[in-house]
């Protein structure tokens, strides 16, 4: 939810791919469900259409950014699954699946995204990670249920039309990932649940980060989007895009 070409470098004895190590980080220090993602033809794919979804489907609206084999229901936090996995498939796309005791989160388009959060700072609202896409940027929070979202929605008289909700049998590509709409990163990384330590993330890949990560409060995240949403001097939005 790419990849510069240049010298290939030897990796130390010892060291892992940047991809393996990242989700080994999610999947056994974090304990978020994993699985690899479809990811992208071989170089050289479709004559004339450049490198698309390996998925069956010529018109994907997601290529490479979806489960395909193994399926969502095969995410795990088993070290010995996802070792295999990636071992076998080494650039394969991260996928996160939402919602039980995994992380959840809201996402917007890039545009609307990057306004909010300058806005949400200067609010002072604490944030969780945020992963970013070249389309949309997803914030994450704790886990919530559909019930619970359900409240606080019935709660707000407006919401911003371009917000989406990822939970329960939904999914995330994580950081570092290739797909075809472009390199997901971290725009706010991964900080540990103490507040010390979280600062200095912004923009950098911290999935190395071994402490569990601090997650907001999905609803304290929704009542702050939909005040730096509303109330724009024309009537209409202010992240709109």
């Amino acid at each position: 939810m790419r990849e510069i070409l240049g010298r290939r470098r030897r990796l130390r004895r010892g060291t892992r791919p940047a991809p393996l190590d990242a989700v080994l980080t999610c999947a056994t220090a974090w304990q978020w469900p994993v699985l690899p993602g479809v990811g992208l033809e071989a170089a050289g794919g479709r004559a004339g259409r450049g490198r698309g979804c390996a998925c069956p489907d010529p018109d994907c609206v997601v290529p490479g950014a979806h489960p395909f084999d193994p399926g969502l229901l095969a995410a795990t936090t088993d070290e010995r699954m996802v070792r295999w996995w990636w071992t076998n498939r080494p650039t394969a796309p991260i996928l996160l699946a939402t919602g039980g005791r995994a992380p959840c989160a809201l996402s917007l388009p890039a545009v609307a995204a990057a306004r909010a959060l300058a806005e949400l700072d200067r609010m002072g609202v604490r944030l969780g990670p945020v992963v970013a896409t070249p389309t949309r940027w997803s914030l994450l929070v704790a886990p919530y249920t559909l019930e619970y979202l359900g409240e606080l929605l019935h709660a707000q008289d407006r919401v911003p039309s371009a917000l989406r909700f990822h939970s329960e049998g939904g999914y995330l590509v994580l950081p570092p990932s290739g797909t075809g709409t472009g390199q997901v990163r971290w725009e706010r990384g991964p900080a540990p649940t103490s507040r010390r330590g979280a600062s200095g993330t912004r923009g950098r890949d911290r999935a190395a980060c071994d402490p569990v990560p601090w997650l907001p409060d999905v609803g304290t995240v929704l009542d702050a989007l939909v005040e730096a949403s509303n109330g724009a001097s024309d009537g209409g939005s202010r992240l709109a895009y």
